[in-house]
């Protein structure tokens, strides 16, 4: 069905200029980024054995 007010040939120009070009590359070093590690543990807080369980919600 072709498209009312548009001719064929203007479509395929259109999807040739979009479609005919990789994307710019992108740098692996625009890929990750940094910040600093979380803070240690408070001396305060107790660790209990199951503190694993405690986080996983219990899987």
């Amino acid at each position: 069905m072709d498209q009312v007010g548009e001719p064929e040939n203007a479509a395929d120009t259109r999807r040739t200029l979009r479609f005919s070009q990789l994307p710019e590359r992108i740098r692996l070093e625009d890929t990750v980024g940094e910040r600093p590690a979380s803070p240690p543990a408070v001396a305060g807080v107790a660790v209990t054995p199951d503190w694993w369980l405690i986080r996983m919600g219990g899987i």
